[in-house]
């Protein structure tokens, strides 16, 4: 529907919004797409940081002004943890996203992306601080589970339900994916459901 550089941009609030977050290069384009079954919709890139901005997503057609509000919004947030662009620029992005989080009453949930080769890094962390302090509900998913052998990925879900225990704000399931295989993406899909519905499936 738009991408928004900045909180003046924002479409007006309506429609419940989940938010899709994570580090760059986690997957996160790739798992949008699969997951809407829309090839390219999502921009992917080798580029980490390609994304800039807040994308808001709807179903096909709403127009998302006024009056003629989609039943949800999917928003594809700007990637964290790259190093390659001026700090001034990566400031811009961390502020945009921060005042979202803290400002956006009707954003039911941010799923926190977790590339599943590397599990939680220190940066995870901090976005996981910020949340746990914004109240902001969120929901662990591992991202290229395929990459993996089972028996790691079935410890990692382990590893990674035990550090959330200690998180306020953090929903207990985890959602493990593959975009190539198409692996986890209705778990996922249901699980957004369930935000976006107030927790009633």
């Amino acid at each position: 529907m738009r991408g928004a550089p900045a909180m003046k941009f924002l479409p007006p609030e309506g429609p419940p919004e989940v938010a899709f977050a994570g580090r760059s290069n986690v997957g996160k384009s790739s798992l949008i797409n699969a997951l809407l079954s829309r090839r390219g919709l999502a921009r992917t890139s080798n580029t980490p940081g390609r994304t800039q901005e807040l994308n808001f997503f709807v179903p096909e057609g709403y127009s998302g002004t006024d009056g003629d509000l989609p039943p949800m919004a999917l928003i594809d947030m700007p990637g964290y943890g790259f190093a390659k662009a001026p700090k001034e620029q990566v400031d811009a992005w961390t502020k945009l996203v921060f005042d979202y989080l803290r400002g956006r009453v009707t954003l039911k949930r941010v799923f926190l992306l977790i590339d599943a080769r590397h599990g939680i890094k220190k940066n995870d962390e901090e976005v996981m601080d910020l949340l746990d302090k914004a109240a902001v509900s969120y929901q662990v998913v591992l991202t290229k589970a395929d990459k993996i052998k089972p028996p790691a990925v079935l410890r990692l879900l382990g590893e990674t339900e035990t550090r959330l225990k200690k998180r306020a704000a953090a929903y207990p399931q985890i959602v493990a994916t593959s975009s190539e295989k198409g692996e986890g993406l209705d778990e996922l899909r249901d699980a957004i459901a369930l935000a976006v519905n107030g927790g009633r499936a």
